[in-house]
């Protein structure tokens, strides 16, 4: 059985400057994957390649054995994708926002309705899907994100920083939301975070990334067990990546629910 990504020496620039370079990795079907590193280590470009959204200049992709070079339509329909900025049409209800990423996935008409009630009730908004989200909270934005996101019953989950600027309560419910769907329906999830935490807590492994290069991979406790007693995931980040995290309010704090959501999924 193929993996669910697979990525082998890619290579991509913008003009002169190599930002991906020579990226080799796979992701296992149903595994929490996390590509971590500071901003501009070519994480959110990876993910733009893997999306289709960028074209493949150097190296090859595939999603569950399918080339995002020469079959960009068949992984469009596997994926799900939350990015960094706000995707949301906030003159739009919460409703017709999922509406319309359900037309873009090509859900078929007769499964419309359905499809975006099973995708609002996962994120917990049925009650608000009627309120233009122009009057959502951030927590509740990034909740309809994901609902837009699960609309096409995606097989590979891509979130790039989807908890950035949210409140720790926000947090855990987009977490526990994740947590969830990958258990009960076996999805992939690739995630990006600076809260390192969090990827300690949600997944099966990491990959550290720095000027464009994998520097390290493996599980948490892999990664970490070669710095003592007590270290954490921070430690082995800035010992690869020799950046300094940037000191967020609430940036370490992953509420015990949370924990013990994926300790309970696990």
């Amino acid at each position: 059985m193929t993996d669910a990504i697979e990525i082998s020496g890619l290579t991509h620039r913008f003009g002169e400057r190599v930002v991906v370079a020579d990226l080799t990795l796979s992701v296992a079907r149903g595994e929490s994957f996390g590509l971590l590193g500071p901003n501009g280590a070519g994480k959110t470009t990876t993910i733009r390649l893997l999306n289709t959204l960028l074209p493949v200049q150097k190296g090859e992709i595939a999603v569950f054995g399918r080339s995002v070079r020469s079959e960009p339509m068949a992984v469009r329909r596997v994926l799900g994708y939350v990015p960094q900025q706000l995707s949301i049409e906030t003159a739009l209800t919460g409703r017709e926002n999922v509406e319309w990423f359900a037309r873009l996935y090509d859900v078929p008409r007769r499964e419309l309705r359905a499809r975006v009630d099973e995708a609002l009730a996962m994120v917990d908004l049925q009650s608000e899907a009627h309120r233009r989200a122009s009057t959502y909270s951030g927590g509740m934005l990034r909740r309809l994100e994901l609902a837009q996101a699960l609309v096409n019953r995606p097989a590979l989950l891509v979130l790039d920083e989807p908890t950035l600027g949210l409140d720790p309560v926000a947090r855990d419910s987009i977490w526990q939301r994740v947590l969830q769907m990958q258990h009960d329906l076996g999805t992939t999830v690739l995630l990006t975070t600076h809260y390192m935490e969090e990827a300690d807590t949600l997944c099966d492994r990491v990959g550290l990334m720095h000027v464009g290069r994998l520097q390290a991979i493996g599980t948490p406790s892999d990664l970490k067990r070669g710095w003592g007693p007590g270290s954490s995931l921070e430690d082995v980040f800035r010992h690869y990546t020799g950046a300094a995290l940037a000191q967020k309010e609430g940036t370490n704090d992953v509420r015990p629910a949370a924990r013990r959501g994926a300790r309970r999924l696990g």
